[in-house]
């Protein structure tokens, strides 16, 4: 790679990182603020899920319909612009609601602008990665970013803000970074044109640009299914979590604020690690090693007892499954379809793993928790990784390296005359 490539790789890794953070921090922000919130709006486990779930539906439209517009029109960096700065407003618009009802509305509304986000930075990002780094590159602007800005940040400077100022005032701060971002963007970001389009050709293993021949792909069918099951689990932890700690653990705001950073720590670290480990060991056994250890997770958060230090620790080991989610929601599909199908692709598995497992099971998880104890979101994210694991044992590997080796024992062993 050209050493001028080689740089506006690194700049679209670093705008990109924080792009998708923000997006992050604005989505989880909420989480944190809940039981500020709760006398606001009298909530409940269900009403919970159901303003978590209101987003998720939105966001998988949008990314759906706006990630394959901008893949089929070129516009991806307009589209991208204009979604983060709608989305940003839209944050602080969430701490002008009066009703439960506004509030609802307000993150349908944010969803829907944050939808194209996630879809089209993995594909800007596919276009300009090296296949050497590009696992690496992928997990780093998406789970390290969730980690760094939405697991760590968030919490560090989301909770002190609400204690001090209240809710609202930490809800119309969420909103900044994202319109300092929108400045960034508009200079620096280019549309990726048809000389970066031999970067993906290389790895690719379907080379047809319809997304109608993507969906008949196994590996796509399979991490849109992982998409479900792993979004379920995130968003048990993630939602449920927080108000868990402090009302039914009896966690102090500033503890939970800790044991919800740990998380972070996590993420941010298994971000980027398992993504490179995957460079070089192959999507295939690193997803299912670590989507085992990601079912232990919420097994902490609802059952472990022990000390603040060592929840942290047990916490800080068994998060570090978190680092699957980008392989399987962008790498792999990425390296499945077309480069003219990958923004569409991304946006699919995303989008179809918001529905199940965004909007559907956050509602379902909630009712569960009011009707059958307050560990059962827990159990429901516990229960979703073990199958994911099952889920990636039925992948065809796509990391370069590791397919090309894999190819080349196949036809080993088929073509060695027998003696």
């Amino acid at each position: 790679m050209q050493s001028k490539d080689r740089r506006y790789e690194n700049l679209l890794v670093i705008l990109l990182f924080f792009t998708v953070g923000s997006v992050f921090f604005d989505r989880l922000s909420i989480n944190f603020l809940f039981p500020f919130m709760h006398d606001a709006f009298a909530l409940t486990n269900a009403r919970i899920g159901i303003v978590t779930s209101a987003l998720a539906l939105t966001w998988a439209v949008s990314g759906v319909a706006l990630g394959a517009y901008a893949d089929k029109r070129r516009r991806r960096k307009p589209v991208l612009i204009v979604a983060v700065l709608v989305f940003s407003l839209c944050s602080i618009s969430s701490g002008l609601a009066g009703t439960f009802s506004a509030l609802v509305l307000a993150r349908a509304l944010m969803g829907f602008a944050e939808g194209p986000v996630l879809p089209i930075s993995q594909s800007l990002m596919a276009f300009a990665s090296s296949p050497s780094r590009r696992g690496f590159n992928m997990g780093f602007i998406q789970a390290s970013a969730v980690g760094l800005l939405g697991s760590v940040l968030a919490p560090a400077v989301i909770v002190p803000l609400a204690s001090s100022h209240g809710w609202r005032f930490a809800f119309y701060c969420a909103g900044v970074p994202g319109l300092v971002l929108v400045l960034f963007l508009s200079i620096c970001i280019r549309e990726p044109g048809d000389t970066a389009h031999h970067k993906l050709d290389v790895s690719s293993t379907d080379q047809t640009s319809s997304l109608r021949h993507a969906l008949g792909n196994r590996n796509i069918l399979i991490c849109m299914i992982m998409s479900c099951l792993f979004i379920t689990w995130f968003l048990a932890i993630i939602a449920f979590g927080p108000a868990y700690l402090i009302e039914k653990r009896h966690f102090s705001p500033t503890a939970m604020s800790v044991f919800m950073t740990t998380i972070g720590v996590s993420s941010v670290i298994s971000g980027f690690a398992v993504p490179a480990l995957s460079d070089r060991i192959g999507r295939k056994p690193t997803l299912i090693a670590f989507s085992a250890v990601a079912a232990c997770a919420p097994m902490v958060i609802g059952f472990l007892n022990g000390s603040l230090p060592v929840l942290c620790i047990a916490v800080f080991v068994t998060y570090l499954g978190y680092g699957c989610s980008p392989i399987f929601l962008a790498t792999i599909p990425a390296e499945s379809v077309s480069q003219h199908a990958i923004g569409r692709t991304v946006a699919s598995v995303i989008g179809v793993g918001e529905v199940i497992g965004g909007f559907l099971s956050p509602t379902i998880a909630g009712y569960a928790a009011d009707w059958y104890g307050p560990t059962a979101p827990f159990l429901i994210a516990s229960g979703s990784a073990g199958l994911a694991l099952i889920m990636s044992v039925f992948l065809r590997e796509t990391a370069p390296g590791r397919r090309r080796d894999s190819d080349a024992m196949e036809n080993k062993v088929l073509y060695t005359p027998a003696r």
